[in-house]
């Protein structure tokens, strides 16, 4: 149970709580009926189409279906920013009851019974919601941050922003103080920020696009680094078991980052490995077989059979507990790291493809090692631009392809989470139309949208060295490129840019093994 106030604020007046939001609330009810005026309006447009349609009415120029077609789009892009201003309007009222129930409670009032307030307050709002009390406790905590960013608050209200968005806002500042955590918020919603969030706007990012971009930026403003986060969370690993419906049932397992990695790309290329004419299972099935196959059938030199139940059992000593300690897979996945923290002179973070943001020693550990399914990707200090993909590898095909993951990281395709390692690369224009095999006019497609683009209307807009192309509806409605928004790296202390000796000699050590 959060307890939201302290002695400090229980006695808040209610100028200073709910009754002053009372302006804000009026304009966002003003925002809330223009809505919902545009959405009458559309209704009665499709009505009086259907109305014409049915007699004849509508004209020999009118395409009746195709303009039901476009109401019903237009009619749901209304309804999002409705329903994102009515979320606004709920997430203020759940923060202002609570201020004002403390507003209400005696200063002097015991413990036990502010708490048991709060409860009540909580208790309330999920009989109103008809959500459990845990949820209810969720969304009022979620509510009171979302209030507290008033940039947050704002693009909701305005509802450009939708409620899942803002609470991704909420949960990845939460453990950041004000300062730094309005300075994330305004990075990715302020145009005018000092050094604002490139590529497709937030507003326009699906959730887990979004939280990625989000919790990227904001690892270099967390009040601890990532090495001592990531350490007290690898104590943290574990597996768990969930039963679901119809003889299912899920499990899951908390890992570092770069064991999952592995685990899912050994999975995926042995899954892929088995596709053959008359193979009838989906990828997916695929995997799942593969992962089960691995865990209850695997041998190791040490096991012991059990001839009473012909069940194999493994000693422990046959098993290594040790965090990253797995095979590593055939499959290839990039690791960027900046120059510095590969030397080991800073602890800015290492970027795993198909994840995130690492601890620059947990990259150190994976190159250092060997690891033959991770290639490394030099970072050039002075403006983030790629040093060196790898060393082994100077056939242009190959080179050309691990340029593309880089630039694009992931499917380009509007809102598509699909990351380098199931990715086909295409000509955005055509080679038999006069297309070129540059990195211009490449981009990295998943199968789906790389057989949607072939198939449909949805057209990809011109790319560039370093920009992954956008995207344009059969409909015409624009999707800017998602690109990767990469902040200028860390550079050590008594080492700046103007002074290059030091970092072209160490950089030449790397680059010569």
């Amino acid at each position: 149970m959060h307890l939201w106030g302290g002695p400090e604020n229980v006695s808040a007046s209610a100028d200073d709580v709910g009754m002053g939001n009372g302006v804000g609330a009026a304009a966002a009810m003003e925002d809330v009926r223009a809505s919902f005026a545009a959405l009458t309006a559309l209704t009665a447009k499709d009505a009086a189409l259907a109305s014409a349609g049915a007699s004849g009415a509508a004209g020999d120029g009118v395409d009746v279906l195709r303009r039901a077609y476009e109401i019903r789009l237009e009619r749901m892009h209304v309804t999002r920013k409705l329903q994102a201003q009515l979320s606004a309007l709920q997430a203020r009222d759940a923060s202002d009851a609570v201020d004002l129930q403390h507003a209400m409670t005696p200063p002097d009032a015991p413990l036990h019974e502010r708490t048991y307030t709060e409860i009540s307050t909580v208790e309330e709002i999920a009989g109103i919601l008809t959500i459990s009390s845990g949820a209810a406790s969720a969304f009022v905590a979620q509510s009171r941050l979302v209030c507290a960013l008033p940039p947050v608050m704002d693009a909701l209200s305005a509802g450009s922003l939708t409620w899942q968005q803002a609470k991704i806002f909420a949960d990845e500042t939460e453990a950041l103080e004000h300062t730094a955590a309005v300075a994330v918020v305004e990075h990715f919603l302020d145009p005018d920020a000092p050094n604002p969030a490139r590529g497709c706007p937030a507003a326009e990012l699906v959730p887990a696009r979004l939280r990625a971009k989000v919790r990227g930026w904001r690892e270099r403003r967390h009040p601890e680094s990532i090495e001592k986060r990531h350490r007290k969370s690898v104590a943290d690993r574990r597996v768990e078991y969930t039963p679901d419906r119809d003889g299912m049932a899920w499990i899951s397992a908390y890992l570092p980052a770069d064991t999952a990695q592995a685990i899912w790309n050994r999975t995926t290329a042995i899954a892929r490995g088995l596709q053959a004419p008359g193979e009838h299972r989906t990828l997916p099935q695929r995997k799942a077989d593969v992962l089960a196959n691995q865990l209850l059938t695997h041998r190791t030199p040490a096991h012991q059979e059990d001839t009473g139940t012909g069940i194999a059992t493994a000693t422990a000593a046959a098993f290594t507990t040790e965090p990253g300690k797995v095979p590593t897979p055939r499959t290839e996945v990039l690791v960027t790291v900046p120059v510095f923290a590969l030397l080991g002179l800073t602890d800015e973070p290492a970027e795993l493809d198909g994840y995130g943001p690492i601890p620059a020693s947990m990259a150190r550990k994976l190159l250092a090692n060997g690891a033959e399914s991770f290639r490394r990707v030099l970072v050039d200090p002075s403006d983030g631009t790629p040093l060196e993909i790898g060393r082994t590898s100077y056939r242009l095909t190959k080179a050309m392809k691990k340029a593309l993951q880089l630039r694009d990281g992931k499917c380009t395709f509007p809102g598509c989470n699909n990351n380098s390692l199931d990715n086909e690369t295409d000509h955005l224009q055509a080679w038999q139309h006069g297309g070129t095999t540059g990195i211009s006019n490449l981009a990295q497609l998943c199968p789906k949208h790389h057989h949607l683009k072939h198939n449909s209307r949805w057209t990809p807009t011109p790319a560039t060295k370093n920009e992954p192309p956008g995207w344009t509806s059969p409909t015409g409605r624009h999707y800017q490129a998602e690109q990767a928004d990469k902040e200028p790296t860390y550079w050590p202390p008594g080492c700046l840019p103007s002074n290059t000796s030091p970092f072209e000699d160490a950089l030449l050590q790397v680059l010569s093994g």
